[in-house]
């Protein structure tokens, strides 16, 4: 009898090399400052595998804004806390977990499509709309826990569920600034901190 075979890991496409190369780069340098160039060789394709891929490089980070897009939705599904019954505290430990993930450099755990956002939004409507179409998405499933803990323990002032969810997504993308700007990682989680005791305040949580 011959032995089972594990079954051989899925091959990593140039389109996919290309992308993750341009995740890295843009949170690393910026998006200006990345060349197709340098993505080609952090990918390790040819040039001409990027033009086959990619007419150009504002059509690679559109692309790379979708993808950031899907590598986020785990955030959702998979952690310990999703399973949590309260969406309390599911929003609590989304919160928690954001926090955990400040560590190490800025390229390590900064947001693709906020660094790519901040550069092109005056310049480039493509990347302003797929930056936005991804921030967007994030808010959107986040705020699915937000509306399950207002249905269920009430909020303060009539906040809606939108609100706070774009509330998370705009202490965490100035937390990456802040990070970025001071070199310290715990200035931008003492801002996740703050972020947490606010939303444990705003619901009307029985003592």
């Amino acid at each position: 009898m011959n032995a089972s075979r594990s079954p051989a890991p899925a091959r990593i496409t140039a389109k996919t090399k290309l992308i993750d190369a341009a995740h890295d780069l843009v949170r690393r340098q910026g998006y200006a400052a990345t060349t197709v160039d340098q993505i080609c060789a952090a990918a390790g394709v040819t040039k001409g595998a990027f033009f086959h891929h990619f007419p150009s490089k504002e059509d690679l980070g559109v692309a790379a804004a979708a993808q950031w897009t899907a590598r986020a939705a785990p955030l959702f599904e998979l952690p310990p806390y999703t399973r949590l019954e309260d969406p309390l505290e599911r929003l609590l430990g989304h919160i928690d977990m954001r926090m955990a993930m400040i560590d190490g450099p800025a390229e390590g755990f900064t947001c693709f499509v906020g660094t790519m956002a901040q550069e092109t939004f005056a310049s480039n409507e493509a990347l302003r709309e797929a930056s936005s179409e991804s921030i967007t998405a994030y808010c959107e499933a986040l705020a699915v826990d937000v509306q399950a803990a207002i249905d269920r323990h009430g909020i303060r002032d009539n906040i809606t569920a939108e609100s706070v969810a774009w509330h998370v997504q705009t202490v965490l993308q100035g937390a990456f600034v802040i990070a970025k700007a001071s070199g310290d990682p715990e200035k931008a989680r003492e801002s996740v901190r703050h972020l947490r005791r606010y939303i444990e305040a705003i619901f009307n949580i029985s003592s």
